[in-house]
């Protein structure tokens, strides 16, 4: 069983937990009662320069802790006071420390979207993340089927949100385009062994239909991969621990922006 299959089965019981405080029902009935978004987050990805998605996170299965300290507000508004075009932020529980919590607060307090980064394995956390302001959501090719991407785009459509759908190889992407993607991330984290290659996203670019937002996911650390993957034409990149780590995250996010 690979870290993914337990991300992807812990999810699955988060949302069987959940259902009982509040039905399948009611969380759709509340989440389409809202006004629908105007999918905000694929619009700060189409821009003539590469777009930055800045992560909150406060811990990853393969680092472990990254942030003894985790003044995720704080966090969010100085990547929002830095530039950045969106903030994803985590709300898986067990294996990166992450809360709905902090997406809800976040999300209330800066201007600009949020993506709610966890592992959907049901349409509930969908109109979940609607609920909690969030105005995309993400979807892992390893763990759905293309229907149930398919399906979940549909869902995102109807209430303004948008789909980050993650592949980490060419049948994924394929799988992705073929569901209907309008976003596509690329993990250049190889969720088995835990070794990244930046290489991965620029090589799918190539065979990426060109009206896709295309975003590299993980191992982005230096300007001169944003040069890279600039050049290949990729419209934006998510970036987590390097800024996490960074003591002036303003300082770090303009030096990758070179």
């Amino acid at each position: 069983m690979t870290i993914l299959d337990q991300l992807a089965d812990h999810a699955r019981e988060r949302v069987a937990a959940a259902k009982k405080k509040l039905s399948a029902d009611d969380v759709k009935k509340m989440a389409l009662e809202l006004p629908k978004g105007q999918f905000e987050f694929e619009k700060a990805l189409k821009k003539d320069d590469i777009a930055f998605i800045c992560e909150c996170k406060k811990a990853s299965p393969s680092k472990g802790i990254i942030a003894d300290e985790f003044p995720y507000l704080d966090i969010a508004k100085e990547y929002e006071a830095a530039g950045a075009d969106c903030i994803s932020v985590l709300t898986e529980p067990k294996w990166f420390l992450g809360s709905d919590e902090y997406l809800r607060e976040i999300a209330s307090n800066v201007s600009i979207p949020c993506i709610r980064k966890d592992f959907t394995v049901d349409e509930y956390m969908i109109y979940e993340a609607k609920l909690l302001g969030a105005k995309a959501v993400l979807l892992i090719c390893s763990i759905l089927s293309q229907q149930q991407i398919s399906e979940y785009i549909e869902i995102c459509d109807e209430l303004g949100i948008s789909a980050l759908v993650e592949a980490h190889d060419e049948a994924e992407l394929r799988a992705a385009v073929a569901a209907g993607s309008r976003i596509i991330g690329v993990n250049n984290r190889n969720l088995k062994d835990f070794s990244v290659d930046t290489g991965n996203s620029r090589r799918l670019r190539e065979i990426a239909p060109e009206d896709v937002s295309f975003v590299s996911e993980s191992g982005v650390k230096s300007a001169e991969d944003i040069r890279l993957l600039r050049e290949s034409g990729v419209n934006a990149v998510l970036i987590g621990e390097t800024l996490m780590r960074a003591a002036d995250k303003k300082a770090k996010l303009a030096e990758l922006k070179g």
